[in-house]
């Protein structure tokens, strides 16, 4: 078989193509570069506008003053905990509470939709949350950090979506006639067939559960329950009091280091979640568009 050439406006198409995904890729990367070079140079060359495409003056003192500090450790487990027991809360709550929603013999669904839909919009504010929180004795709990933010309308809306465009009714009556239950019928059917959706909630609970500081910030009080990014952020602080508190020939170092430090945090905190998402992309383009399309 004879390759069909592509005409001139083909070529001219495809290299206008290339240029601007290469021009969006470029200004996608970049941030994310910089920042890593910029935790590995000095300080005095990031201040002059010096580093620009790779490490001036390599140094690795900005990690370790972060890394030194016992306390983090404490933060990178504690919060490993509550990504990992808390994704799999949301993963359960999510799943179990779109799968009625995406039955149409489920009488009360637009009822508890639009219910949903209205606590997106609407809610009571920090105050009365502090206060029912407090009133369960959640207060300084490490299970504060994994109930309070248990569920997500916008993903249960997605699930639903994913669930409603892509398991179709008939496999259901195919089950039914088996003698399947809908406890049977979603964990040994709709759940394989969910693979993208459930790799999308993945990633979205588990990003956001790694990166979450306000909880903690508000509800806990015990240092050896905060989380890393909390750690991370009373590293900074702390470096920023003891560069105030010394004489000025030492204040200015401590200061550069301190801008080592800020970098340092921003890779040390992304990396895990960095690691982790080239895994799960496939699934995560997958689910996201077909939940988007067909929803």
């Amino acid at each position: 078989m004879k390759k069909i050439k592509n005409s001139k406006e083909d070529m001219i198409f495809d290299i206008i193509k290339y240029v601007v995904l290469t021009i969006a890729l470029l200004l996608v990367m970049y941030p994310l570069w910089f920042v890593i070079i910029a935790s590995i140079s000095s300080p005095d060359a990031i201040n002059t506008g010096q580093v620009w495409f790779k490490p001036i003056g390599f140094t690795l003192e900005g990690y370790k003053r972060i890394l030194q500090d016992s306390t983090i450790w404490i933060g990178y487990r504690n919060t490993i905990l509550y990504t990992v027991v808390g994704t799999a809360i949301n993963l359960f709550l999510t799943i179990t509470l779109a799968y009625p929603l995406a039955r149409k013999d489920f009488k009360f669904g637009k009822f508890i939709m639009i219910f949903l839909l209205i606590t997106m919009y609407f809610n009571g504010g920090l105050i009365p949350r502090y206060l029912i929180v407090k009133q369960l004795n959640l207060i300084d709990n490490w299970w504060v950090m994994v109930i309070v933010n248990a569920v997500s309308v916008f993903n249960v809306i997605i699930a639903v979506s994913f669930l409603r465009g892509n398991i179709p009714e008939e496999l259901y009556e195919a089950a039914t006639l088996d003698g399947c239950s809908h406890i049977t019928f979603l964990w040994r059917i709709v759940l394989p067939l969910s693979k993208p959706i459930v790799a999308v909630l993945l990633l979205y609970y588990g990003v956001a559960n790694w990166n979450d500081f306000f909880t903690g910030l508000i509800y806990l009080r015990n240092e050896k329950l905060y989380p890393l990014q909390l750690i991370l952020r009373s590293i900074l602080i702390q470096n920023q009091m003891e560069s105030n508190m010394v004489n000025d020939v030492n204040a200015l170092k401590e200061q550069n280091i301190g801008e080592l430090i800020k970098y340092g945090v921003i890779i040390v905190s992304s990396l895990p979640v960095l690691m982790v998402y080239p895994f799960l992309q496939k699934y995560f383009v997958q689910g996201v568009m077909i939940g988007s399309v067909k929803g």
